[in-house]
């Protein structure tokens, strides 16, 4: 599993990736607009793939998407945040790590070092009180870093181990951590696992220690990916990437309650190929949802009612690109950018403010992208 489960459910459509030197971002010559930086997530060990960390400039008066460099020597960074004068990367691999690395005053981020994470293909990230918590995929567990003074990495301080399966004998033979993030009151992390059908919660104490507070389960098979928050803080979408599902979650002190689950395909889609669903969004006025179908080839757009505990499908738009994997709304909500891991592009929607539908706008060129980070 791990990393050839990806080549697997990315193997088909690859092309040719783009070589990214030209390298840091930089203001817009052509319009006048100031570009701000962005992150692109991508596989080194893939043919096709990248050559390190991308490095791009948006425009957010148009939406536009440019590739502009490479860090080099950054192996599968698959996800990235930034952080301002730090960028922090999973290295996506057997012998899991996180790179830190610090932006320079030409804006170009340079390695400051790695720290193992415990376990194998890390693939999602998260800053909470001082520290950077990391998701190992393969191995089911979530680690924890503290940040130093400085914004490097130190040693790690506490490693959770999940434990369990599901029914799917191919991709929930044992626990899959798939994402890690903390609630809005800062007061919990949780953790999504894809091979239990499990989203755990945690307190997180001030030595960098993880300890249990709740389990929420979702119906078996689901295989649970990602999750997002609606701004009230009160309810919470739970993305399943086995059964093309949205579970809708109560949420209270690090407590999910699973409610109402929805289809992310319309009525009537092709059952092949099958779908798998990968990242959730939400609007910053909290009235719409985004998810990425990575087969069906879409982004699902959701109305979310009854102040946030409900969903209700709008339309799935065409991505303009193969298998969407990582989506993004810019800081405004008024672009939505897409990720597409099998067409080398990443697709730059206008986000319609009054019904939550999409427009395609742009179409960049980028080796592999499975992650786009804006910086803010």
């Amino acid at each position: 599993m791990g990393l050839d489960r990806r080549r697997f459910l990315g193997a088909v459509g690859v092309g040719t990736g783009l070589l990214m030197t030209e390298g840091v971002a930089r203001a817009d010559e052509s319009g006048g607009r100031a570009e701000i930086r962005a992150y692109l997530g991508t596989y080194t060990s893939w043919a096709g793939g990248g050559t390190g960390l991308g490095l791009g400039a948006y425009d957010p008066g148009t939406g536009r998407l440019r590739v502009t460099g490479v860090v080099p020597d950054v192996p599968n960074p698959s996800f990235v945040i930034d952080a301002g004068r730090w960028v922090y990367a999973v290295n996506e691999k057997a012998d899991g790590e996180v790179t830190a690395l610090a932006v320079g005053p030409d804006g170009v981020p340079k390695v400051v070092g790695s720290r193992s994470t415990g376990g194998a293909d890390p693939c999602h990230l998260a800053l909470h009180q001082g520290f950077l918590l990391s998701a190992n995929y393969s191995s089911g567990s979530v680690a924890v870093h503290p940040v130093l003074p400085e914004g490097g990495l130190g040693e790690r301080t506490d490693l959770v181990v999940h434990s369990g399966a599901g029914p799917d004998p191919d991709r929930q033979e044992g626990p899959h951590a798939h994402q890690v993030l903390a609630d809005p009151t800062g007061e919990f992390v949780l953790a999504v696992d894809l091979g239990t059908d499990s989203v755990y919660s945690y307190r997180l104490s001030r030595e960098g220690k993880l300890t249990s507070a709740a389990t929420a389960r979702v119906h078996a098979g689901a295989g649970p990916r990602h999750l997002a928050f609606h701004p009230s803080g009160k309810h919470a979408y739970i993305a399943n990437e086995l059964d093309s599902t949205i579970v809708v979650a109560g949420y209270d002190r690090g407590v999910l309650t699973p409610g109402q689950k929805v289809s992310t395909l319309p009525a009537g889609a092709p059952t092949t190929p099958r779908n798998y669903p990968a990242e959730i969004v939400v609007s910053p006025d909290g009235r719409f949802a985004y998810l990425s179908n990575r087969g069906h080839d879409s982004v699902a757009v959701f109305a979310v009612e009854r102040g946030g505990a409900a969903l209700r499908l709008v339309e799935a738009t065409p991505v303009g690109g193969k298998f969407p994997r990582h989506i993004a709304l810019d800081a405004s909500g008024r672009f939505l950018l897409a990720a597409n891991q099998n067409s080398d592009t990443i697709t730059t929607f206008e986000v319609d403010r009054s019904t939550g539908k999409l427009r395609l706008t742009s179409t960049s060129a980028a080796p592999i992208p499975v992650c786009v980070a804006l910086t803010r």
